[in-house]
């Protein structure tokens, strides 16, 4: 069984890249010196990686990929897959093998694992929470640095969907672009004169005003409204009428999500889905 959600893609390079940057941090240059000294070699081992917690797991790749690559001949059975609910007390994944591999490689995996589920898991309840409208729930770039191809997957892995993945996939004129270049019109021209036929144009504004203003010009695909109350975001949906397609941002909440994607926009932007989520609680259990 694959690990990898069904329905997002990772690619196996970001995976076995994090994987050798995780491994190679926390064994250094003498490796694991505890288990080294108190294991015997070739001792077997059993664990056991369960959900302490209930929630959308999404990071199973990685952890298999951290015991493999300490220990290439080590056996997994997966019990679950990225972008599945698990319940509190569910076992993952069973790993048998080299015990002084089990435990190298435990923490690293863990790390993986636990963050990329918290992720999942926070999206899933934003999704469930506007399931009744058409909007979607879109990450954005406040991502950790180096790992943003994961945390974005574990975006998809909870059923939310991905924003830019950086600065040279998509135009997003803000509002420092609009004054350096010397307004909406100057930077609509600019930005549509450049990109490309596959490029879309997003432009940022913060008020009805500069809406009407992007509307008149009429180069851009996407408009972004920021931190715009409920009563504005209805207003903006009314003047757009379907020209363009609305993201709305600015410090969206679960408990206010529901209320704006009702508002007709298309998409809600939370940078919350990876800045500022817990890790779901996931722990490995050592079977002798």
């Amino acid at each position: 069984m694959s690990l990898f959600c069904a329905d997002a893609f990772l690619s196996p390079l970001e995976v076995e890249a994090a994987v050798a940057r995780g491994l190679t941090e926390d064994l250094g240059r003498a490796g694991d010196v505890t288990s080294i000294a108190t294991v015997p070699e070739d001792t077997p081992g059993r664990a056991l990686v369960v959900a302490r917690k209930a929630g959308v797991v999404s990071g199973l790749p990685l952890v298999e990929a951290c015991f493999r690559r300490l220990s290439p001949h080590i056996k997994i059975a997966a019990r679950a897959r990225d972008g599945e609910p698990v319940a509190a007390g569910a076992t993952l994944m069973r790993i048998d093998g080299d015990a002084r591999a089990i435990l190298a490689a435990e923490r690293t995996a863990l790390n993986f694992v636990g963050h990329l589920s918290g992720i999942a898991t926070a999206t899933a309840a934003f999704v469930k929470r506007i399931a009744h409208t058409k909007a979607r729930i879109v990450c954005t770039r406040k991502t950790t640095p180096g790992l943003r191809a994961l945390e974005k997957y574990a975006v998809r892995c909870g059923g939310g969907y991905n924003h830019r993945f950086g600065l040279d996939d998509a135009m997003l004129i803000k509002d420092n672009h609009i004054a350096v270049a010397g307004g909406i019109a100057a930077v609509l021209k600019r930005a549509k004169a450049a990109a490309g036929h596959l490029v879309k144009i997003e432009i940022e504004v913060d008020s009805l005003a500069q809406l009407d203003e992007v509307l008149e010009v009429g180069l851009a695909d996407v408009v972004l409204i920021d931190n715009f109350d409920l009563d504005a975001m209805r207003r903006a949906v009314a003047m757009v009428a379907g020209r363009l397609v609305i993201e709305a941002s600015g410090g969206i909440t679960l408990d206010s999500a529901a209320a704006i994607a009702e508002t007709g926009v298309d998409y809600l932007s939370s940078g919350s889905l990876t800045h500022s989520v817990r890790n779901l609680d996931i722990g490995l259990d050592i079977e002798m």
